[in-house]
């Protein structure tokens, strides 16, 4: 562990600089630039909002609200676990001809990643205001919680990207998962209204996506408090598969040259 974090601070600035490039490069052709960022999250959520808000008469309290917060949890989880499948191969250039720890490249995509999320989140919050949502104190865990959600997703990503080097169908099973995920994790409908028993325990307690975006929206939302027996119990699930992750890399890190 060391290792990893002399790593991070070494290669912090490079980092950076690599998710501020990715960042320009995303915008460098598009005329109205930036503002992307902020009408493709708002698109999704309008159309979630009306086919589940009014076709089917969802009845749940600041649905808008509710729905954005459910996008941008999945919008930062999906991409994360998506793009780390192929990460060392999309940049095997890099990884042949210079030495950078491979969790580096993972790091600078998160920052990307984390900057759109950084969006998302002050738009829903403008969407809160809107809608006329009381704000309490409560809404300061939304902080723990969406670094409980990185530091889980930074794990996962690390162990994909590691067997996506080898494992040349990793990446449509992936995708597979992603869509069952994202269908059983109550993005746009309240799991606790609409199922009950070992199901409704299941997804929102073994789903930690599920469970994380429903902690966000009872703290942001609805002014109650986390449940911090679960948060920290997954917690120790994301810190133990990043020890895992790092251990894979260090491990194998020197041979992803020759398979790519």
């Amino acid at each position: 562990m060391n290792k990893f974090f002399s790593n991070i601070k070494k290669y912090h600035k490079y980092a950076i600089r690599s998710a501020k490039a990715e960042l320009k490069s995303e915008v460098a052709d598009s005329y109205l630039n930036w503002l992307w960022w902020i009408i493709e999250p708002v698109c999704f959520m309008l159309i979630y909002t009306f086919i589940f808000g009014y076709v089917f008469h969802n009845k749940t309290p600041y649905f808008a609200s509710f729905v954005f917060i459910g996008l941008t949890a999945w919008d930062f989880f999906n991409r994360m676990v998506k793009g780390s499948v192929k990460l060392i191969t999309s940049n095997r250039d890099l990884v042949k001809k210079v030495y950078i720890p491979k969790y580096i490249l993972l790091l600078a995509k998160s920052y990307t990643y984390l900057f759109k999320m950084g969006i998302s989140m002050i738009i829903t919050f403008c969407l809160m205001f809107a809608q006329g949502v009381r704000l309490s104190w409560h809404i300061i865990f939304f902080i723990p919680i969406i670094a409980i959600l990185y530091i889980l997703t930074f794990g996962i990503g690390m162990i994909l990207m590691n067997y996506g080097v080898t494992v040349n169908d990793l990446a449509n099973l992936t995708n597979v998962l992603l869509r069952m995920v994202f269908y059983l994790s109550g993005i746009f409908y309240n799991i606790n209204e609409r199922l009950a028993g070992p199901l409704c325990f299941i997804l929102l307690r073994v789903n930690p996506i599920a469970m994380l975006m429903n902690e966000l929206r009872r703290t942001m939302l609805y002014n109650q408090l986390p449940s911090f027996k679960w948060l920290l119990v997954w917690l120790g699930i994301a810190l133990i598969l990043n020890v895992i992750g790092i251990h894979l890399i260090h491990k194998n890190e020197n041979s992803y040259a020759k398979v790519i």
